[in-house]
């Protein structure tokens, strides 16, 4: 080297190394290209609430609205992990009072769970980088055992004595409580039925319910004469619409529900004081499957497809159990024989 200068051989090196790394020496001058400035809060949840289900919709939809009242005119990039924390602690701290809070834990979770859902969605488009999405970086709140469980044969009969004595609508109420106790499905599936979602040959309804997940879900003749004649009373078989309806035509919402569970609050002390509600029937008859068909009968009856893990790890692959199944205890549930199940002899006799 003369003068402090390079000599060609290092100069052709520096080159070899630079198109390596897919430079030219332009770049090294040009300095770092221009980021585009991330969208505000304000901007894009909307955006992102358009682009969810409406079952996502729904429950996050509450806590976007907090997160707007605290950062609408923030940009995405802007809060870090720490302030998240405290957002959710603020959350939780404020949270509604009601009789089955428990701390403001599920509020906080929520609030956390909102934001990695609006995060998750400027990751993919590009606002931000993967390694700087602060909602990752923030636990949730560890969830508590839940105090549902099965009801006892007492309790239940209780129930559905009250639904068919009292209300404005007991035909509606009774066909909703035997609905959820044959066929352990949520209330989303139950709002999600219509007439053609009912295979009366087979005694089948077609449950869609969250995350996706349809199947095909056994019950029994009764009941599914019930819900052809009420679909066609009540308008639903002429519309197609919803099948679930009030006596004037129009479809319920999950108001009928509170209302329904309210009023049996009124007349049975411990349905109000254990804030009894429609999933405890699904705890109730899951329950009773488990006990009497097995725990893959149980699974499949609840409409649990993840085999990747969870709660029976890969075991699950091979331990599914079929539509013949639980149709069988369907059968055993109400007493009614039931077409698929004539070609099963599992549970008990």
């Amino acid at each position: 080297m003369s003068g402090g200068q390079p000599e060609q051989a290092e100069i052709e090196a520096a080159r070899l190394v630079l198109a390596r790394m897919g430079l030219s020496p332009e770049d090294l001058v040009a300095g770092p290209p221009q980021q585009p400035v991330a969208p505000t809060f304000a901007e894009y949840i909307p955006k992102v609430s358009d682009a969810v289900s409406a079952g996502t919709r729904r429950v996050y939809g509450s806590y976007w609205n907090r997160i707007l009242e605290h950062w609408a005119d923030r940009r995405l990039d802007e809060p870090t992990a720490l302030e998240i924390k405290q957002l959710a602690e603020h959350v939780r701290t404020h949270v509604v009072p009601r009789r089955n809070a428990r701390g403001g834990r599920g509020a906080a979770e929520h609030l956390i769970a909102a934001l990695r859902c609006v995060y998750n969605h400027a990751v993919a488009d590009g606002w931000i980088a993967e390694g700087d999405n602060p909602a990752k970086r923030v636990p949730k709140p560890r969830r508590l055992p839940s105090t549902r469980r099965g009801l006892p044969d007492s309790g239940l009969a209780e129930i559905n004595e009250v639904a068919a004595a009292t209300g404005n609508d007991p035909a509606l109420d009774t066909l909703l409580l035997r609905l959820h106790t044959e066929t352990a499905c949520r209330r989303g599936g139950a709002l999600a039925l219509r007439p053609r979602d009912l295979d009366p040959q087979q005694c089948l309804v077609l449950l869609q319910e969250k995350g996706g997940t349809v199947r095909w879900q056994p019950v029994s003749p009764t009941l599914m004469r019930h819900l052809q004649d009420h679909a066609e009373h009540r308008g639903a078989a002429e519309s197609g619409g919803q099948l679930l309806r009030y006596a004037i035509g129009e479809p319920i919402t999950r108001r009928r529900y509170d209302y329904l569970w309210r009023r049996l609050g009124e007349h049975l002390p411990w349905v109000a004081s254990q804030q009894i509600s429609t999933h405890w029937l699904r705890h109730t008859t899951l329950t009773w499957v488990e006990r009497h068909f097995g725990y893959a009968v149980a699974r499949a009856f609840a409409g649990h497809t993840d085999s990747s893990g969870g709660d029976g790890g890969t075991t699950t692959t091979y331990i599914r159990a079929g539509l013949e199944e639980v149709a069988a205890a369907v059968a055993a549930l109400t007493g009614e024989p039931h077409p698929p199940a004539a070609h099963c002899r599992g549970g008990d006799e």
